[in-house]
C-alpha cells in the first residue's frame, strides 16, 4: 500500500513539473471551409497554398475597412452596421477602438451608417470614408487617444453633397483618391437625398482641390496604386460589370488612359462577392477582394490564385513588412501568413 502511494505521489509530481515547464501554446481558430486555389505556379512566390486562413474576429455584421497600424503592431477594422470601428492585436484581441465611428448623427434610417475605409495621411492621421455622414473626414485626437471626433475633408462636389465616400488612398505627394459610391445611402441609388446624379472616383489635393477623375463607373469601389505609381486601379462592384480598371496617369495625377484590368462579370452568378477593396504589394502584384475571396493578379493582369474564404470578402490590409494579409470576410476578420 505505501508502495503503491509512494508511485502515485511520483507520477503526480513528475506530471506537476512537466506542467510547469511545457509551453502552452495558444490555441488557433482557422476558417475550416478555407484555402489557396493555385491557378498559376507564379503563385507560389507569393503564397504557400498550405498555409490556413486564422480567424482573429468573428461574430461581426459586416465587416471592412482593415488598416494595420505598426506602431501599435494594431489592425484597425470597421463594422458598418454596428456604426464602430474596432482594433484587434496578439496582446489584446478585440476592442471597440471608436463608435460612433461614420454617423455622428441621430435616427440613421439605412443599413449602413458606419465607416468604410480606412488610411493614414502622410502625418499619420486616421482618415475615414464616413457613410452615413457622407463624408471623408479625419480623427482630430492622435491615434493612441481615440476619441469619435472628426472634422470633414471632403463633403461635397459642385456644390452638392458627395453619396457616401467608401475606400480611398493616398500618393507620395499627400493626394488623396476616392471613391463615392451610393451604399451608404438608406435607398441607395433611388434614395431622394441623393444629389449626384453619377457615382465618382476624385482626386483630393494636397492644395484643397477636389477634381473629378472618373464619374462613368457605376460602383466604384476599392482603390490602389500600383508601386510606381503611374497607374490608378478600382474595383467596380456592379454584378452586371464587375470589373477592375486600371487607370494611366500622367505626373500631376491626371488620367492618360483607361482599361479594364478584369472582369469577372461572369463569375458573379456562381460565386459569392463582388469586387471590393484591394491592395498592391511592393512587388506590383494585386490582392483584390471579388467572387469566392481574395483574387491574386500579377501585374500584368493574370490571375494566379484566389484565397478562398467562400463568402461575400469585403477587403484586404497587409502588414509592414507584407508578410501577412488581413482579411475583412462577411463577419470574420482572417490572416494568412504570405512569403
Amino acid at each position: 500500500m505505501k508502495k503503491s502511494l509512494f508511485m502515485l505521489f511520483g507520477i503526480l509530481l513528475l506530471f506537476s513539473c512537466k506542467e510547469k515547464n511545457t509551453k502552452v501554446e495558444p490555441l488557433i481558430n482557422y476558417l475550416e471551409d478555407g484555402s489557396i486555389e493555385v491557378i498559376d505556379d507564379e503563385l507560389l512566390k507569393i503564397v504557400n497554398p498550405e498555409n490556413r486562413l486564422e480567424i482573429l474576429s468573428e461574430g461581426h455584421d459586416w465587416t471592412e475597412g482593415p488598416l494595420w497600424i505598426e506602431a501599435q503592431k494594431t489592425l484597425l477594422f470597421t463594422d458598418i452596421p454596428r456604426n464602430a470601428v474596432y482594433s484587434w492585436n496578439e496582446n489584446t484581441g478585440v476592442q471597440v477602438y471608436l463608435k460612433p465611428s461614420g454617423f455622428t448623427g441621430e435616427n440613421f434610417q439605412g443599413s449602413e451608417p458606419g465607416a468604410n475605409g480606412l488610411l493614414l495621411d502622410p502625418n499619420g492621421n486616421l482618415i475615414l470614408c464616413q457613410h452615413g455622414n457622407r463624408q471623408v473626414a479625419r480623427m482630430i485626437n492622435p491615434t493612441t487617444d481615440p476619441k469619435p471626433e472628426y472634422v470633414a475633408l471632403v463633403e461635397a462636389f459642385d456644390g452638392k453633397r458627395l453619396n457616401s465616400p467608401n475606400d480611398g488612398v493616398f500618393d507620395s505627394k499627400g493626394n488623396l483618391y476616392f471613391t463615392d459610391p451610393p451604399y451608404g445611402l438608406p435607398k441607395r441609388m433611388e434614395d431622394p437625398s441623393k444629389e449626384l446624379k453619377f457615382q465618382g472616383v476624385y482626386r483630393y489635393d494636397a492644395s484643397g482641390d477636389l477634381h473629378i477623375m472618373d464619374a462613368e463607373l457605376s460602383r466604384p469601389n476599392g482603390i490602389a496604386f500600383s508601386p510606381d505609381e503611374k497607374t490608378l486601379y478600382v474595383a467596380n462592384s456592379d454584378p452586371d460589370q464587375a470589373i477592375w480598371v486600371a487607370y494611366g496617369l500622367d505626373e500631376e495625377g491626371g488620367i492618360l488612359s483607361k482599361r479594364i484590368f478584369y472582369d469577372v462579370t461572369a463569375l458573379t452568378s456562381k460565386e459569392k462577392g463582388l469586387p471590393d477593396g484591394l491592395k498592391v504589394n511592393d512587388a506590383g502584384y494585386l490582392f483584390a477582394t471579388g467572387p469566392g475571396g481574395v483574387l491574386i493578379f500579377n501585374p500584368e493582369g493574370k490571375r494566379l490564385g484566389t484565397i478562398r474564404t467562400n463568402r461575400a470578402t469585403s477587403n484586404v490590409a497587409l502588414n509592414s513588412d507584407q508578410t501577412e494579409l488581413f482579411i475583412t470576410a462577411d463577419s470574420y476578420v482572417l490572416k494568412v501568413s504570405l512569403n
